[in-house]
């Protein structure tokens, strides 16, 4: 069975975790606070979810979700994730990030920064333009009319296909926009950022997106 080594316990944390018990998976949780303080959310998501540190949540995983603000992207475990496939769920909220200059001035992307971070892991993006509700209530089956599409992108083939494989077991069709260098156009406040739109509508949204904003 395969194990999800989820590092951010947040609203798409929580979301994400009970989408992949949901399909089948195993979960390890962690937060920035401890294991203990995740005994409530572990009880409700039931015997395929666990909590853990950062580390040891890492370690578990067959692949990882980083979902921590991303002014605490440093704080993620490098060598527990070395060889692993990394997806990407975070955006730049200034506001609470603080102000990071390569980003402002479009000289680097969000998920770019963390596989700096991460140089022997393979980071795709993924989740970072849907709502938490929305993971587990706009999914729909393969073929169905207008069905929501949602974007990847990845410096690795192998990343990228299985962020394409999670999307279609969760409902969703994906466009993948190719290297992280490019992931900038799914980011906060572009076209495609946090509305429900198929394929055809997504593509579009990504080719208008403005490099800054």
């Amino acid at each position: 069975m395969t194990n999800v080594g989820i590092i951010g316990a947040g609203h798409i944390g929580q979301a994400l975790a009970r989408t992949f018990i949901e399909h089948g998976y195993t979960v390890t949780i962690a937060n920035s606070r401890g294991p203990e303080t995740l005994a409530d959310l572990v009880a409700d998501l039931g015997p395929s979810a666990k909590a853990a540190t950062a580390a040891d949540a890492a370690a578990a995983a067959d692949f990882a979700v980083v979902t921590v603000p991303l002014k605490n992207y440093l704080d993620v475990p490098v060598e527990p994730l070395a060889g692993k496939i990394v997806i990407d769920t975070n955006n730049y909220y200034w506001e609470r990030d603080g102000r990071i200059p390569a980003l402002d001035d479009g000289k680097a992307t969000v998920s770019g920064l963390l596989q700096e971070h991460l140089p022997t892991s393979k980071v795709a993006k993924g989740f970072n333009h849907i709502g938490f509700g929305d993971i587990q209530t706009t999914g729909s089956p393969a073929g169905t009319p207008d069905r929501r599409a949602l974007a990847t992108a990845s410096d690795f083939d192998d990343a990228a296909a299985l962020v394409t494989s999670i999307y279609d077991e969760f409902g969703f069709d994906t466009v993948n926009v190719g290297a992280l260098s490019e992931s900038w156009r799914v980011e906060r406040d572009r076209p495609a950022y946090v509305v429900r739109q198929n394929r055809e509508e997504l593509e579009k949204n990504l080719e208008i997106a403005p490099r800054t904003i």
